[in-house]
C-alpha cells in the first residue's frame, strides 16, 4: 500500500478541512463531533495563532458566501451542510481581528 493511501484510509471518516490564511493554504482534517474549543485550537495550531491573538474563523458555503463560525451552532450547521452536499472539504478562512496597532 503506498503511503497517501495510507493517510487517505487514516481519514476517511473525517472532514477535510482547507484552511486559508495569510495567503497560505493548510489541510488538516477533523471529526465529524468536534467542538468548538476543539476546532479553535485546531486552527490556533494549524495557523500558528499566537495563544491570546484575537481571530474569526469563517467558512464559505455552496454559494460562496462567508459564513462567520464562532458558536458549535455554526460550526454544526458547516458540518451538517458539509455532509448534505457531500462537499469533498470544508473550506475555512482565518483571520486576526484588527486592533490599533495591526491594519488588516
Amino acid at each position: 500500500m503506498m503511503p497517501t493511501q495510507l493517510v487517505q484510509d487514516n481519514h476517511a471518516n473525517d472532514v477535510r478541512v482547507k484552511t486559508v490564511y495569510s495567503g497560505d493554504v493548510m489541510i488538516t482534517y477533523i471529526k465529524h463531533n468536534i467542538t468548538l474549543e476543539e476546532f479553535t485550537q485546531e486552527m490556533i495550531a494549524i495557523c500558528r495563532f499566537l495563544p491570546d491573538q484575537v481571530f474569526t474563523m469563517k467558512w464559505v458555503d455552496e454559494e460562496g458566501d462567508p459564513c462567520t463560525i464562532s458558536t458549535q451552532l455554526e460550526l454544526d450547521e458547516a458540518l451538517r451542510l458539509y455532509e448534505l452536499n457531500r462537499d469533498s472539504e470544508l473550506t475555512v478562512h482565518g483571520k486576526e481581528a484588527c486592533n490599533l496597532v495591526t491594519t488588516c
